[in-house]
């Protein structure tokens, strides 16, 4: 199976949108990452959950877990006021994976794997030089379809 084939649309924020209605918009659909687009519609960054909390959850908490206790939760929306997703999460930091419509199941496997993130962007290439984004790989549909891979061949050999 190919990319394409196992793409699926995914929510996402582009690069000058409110680093707060991000961060709403991961919580409130269970999303794995948040999928960042630039303006041309590009994957930006592709920043799974946990790294985002890292993000908002001051350094000195990180580094002594001690004093997490001591951390307002007020002081994590107060730090992403005014910021935008470009201000919040540099692409330095998190580039995004993508693929090509025709990358096999175990490419974007193999991507996902090396960049430990939960998603896989398609993107295609059109004639004038644009990239459209086709949908997401997530790691669970992957996950779904090697399974029912391994219980055909497995049905194979009973």
């Amino acid at each position: 199976m190919r990319a394409h084939d196992l793409a699926e649309p995914y929510p996402y924020v582009t690069t000058d949108d409110d680093a707060l209605d991000a961060a709403r918009l991961l919580a409130e659909n269970s999303l794995p990452a948040l999928l960042v687009l630039d303006a041309d519609g590009l994957p930006h960054a592709i920043v799974p959950g946990s790294q985002l909390l890292r993000r908002l959850v001051p350094a000195y908490a990180v580094d002594d877990p001690l004093l997490a206790s001591t951390v307002d939760d007020r002081e994590i929306a107060e730090s992403l006021a005014g910021l935008t997703v470009a201000e919040w999460v540099p692409r330095r930091l998190f580039p995004p994976p993508y693929v090509g419509p025709d990358a096999t199941a175990m490419e974007v496997a193999a991507l996902m794997s090396r960049t430990h993130s939960p998603l896989v962007a398609v993107i295609e290439r059109e004639g004038d030089g644009r990239v459209r984004l086709l949908g997401t790989v997530t790691a669970a549909r992957l996950v779904r379809y090697l399974l029912v891979r391994l219980g055909r061949s497995g049905d194979a050999h009973t």
